[in-house]
């Protein structure tokens, strides 16, 4: 086992990394795929020190703190800052657990763990299975390629771009927008309390759909779909083309919009037409 404690501006590289868990309150963390050495940067630190530990492949990455009354101070060190980056090989399992410290993760195929206070996620190109848990932080994400779980209190999610897999998303009052491809037999489940759904899919997706809300309206732009409104509660289903994949959302009184884009080869011949 070999283990630092880094109190200052620093470069560290490691023989071999198989899963990373990082612990961060405040700052910047950053996680990028690599195929050379595994290497954590530090390019600023204050307040608390990191404690590195490297075990078996484990690599392990937090600020320090013992008992009570480090608790407290580690909770205090949201006035520090702490910018590190961290490169490993892009299968490795990523855990991050933080407070007020923003996030960025690139190009990851394994499983990518986020959970956060307050900080800001942003996920790009990562085509693993994600699991982002935040209270007030919004996650945003970017060519997605596998499946991905979302909680929140009050923090948005917004994704675009990409073919999911699955993608499982609750939230009381936070915002959800997608602008995404659904893979073939995809399964898609929003669930909000006040929060707003806003997504955006082909026009030649193929989705069994239900729309469901209790007092909050709904749009669908795809024709097809039929609608029913309640004296308490209204809804939109159908099925678009052949229904290979699920879409299924619920809210108490958040807003549901479904939109409709261009394929990209309608894009395409609209491009060659105009020329």
């Amino acid at each position: 086992m070999a283990r630092w404690t880094v109190d200052e501006p620093t470069k560290i590289d490691f023989n071999g990394v198989v899963a990373l868990k990082a612990n961060i309150v405040a700052g910047t963390v950053s996680v990028l795929p690599t195929s050379d050495r595994p290497t954590l940067h530090v390019s600023e630190i204050s307040g608390h020190p990191l404690e590195i530990v490297h075990e078996a492949g484990m690599l392990s990455i937090t600020q320090k703190s013992s008992g009570v009354e480090g608790i407290l101070r580690w909770l205090q060190n949201t006035r520090g800052r702490t910018a590190i980056t961290i490169t490993v090989p892009a299968d490795c399992p990523v855990t991050l657990n933080l407070v007020t410290a923003n996030a960025v993760v690139t190009g990851m195929t394994g499983r990518v763990s986020v959970k956060t206070a307050s900080g800001d996620v942003t996920l790009d190109g990562v085509t693993g299975s994600v699991d982002a848990n935040t209270a007030t932080g919004a996650v945003e994400a970017q060519g997605l390629g596998g499946s991905m779980t979302f909680n929140s209190v009050s923090g948005d999610l917004a994704v675009a771009r990409g073919v999911v897999e699955r993608l499982y998303a609750h939230s009381v009052s936070g915002k959800i927008t997608t602008d995404v491809d659904l893979h073939d037999a995809a399964g898609v489940q929003i669930r909000t309390v006040s929060g707003e759904v806003t997504m955006r899919l082909p026009k030649s997706a193929s989705a069994k759909v239900a729309l469901l809300s209790v007092g909050g309206r709904i749009d669908a732009a795809f024709d097809g779909l039929g609608r029913e409104d309640r004296p308490v509660g209204k809804s939109v289903t159908g099925t678009l083309g052949d229904g290979a994949a699920s879409l299924n959302v619920n809210s108490v009184s958040g807003a549901i919009t479904l939109l409709s884009r261009p394929d990209p080869e309608a894009l395409k011949r609209e491009g060659e037409h105009d020329r």
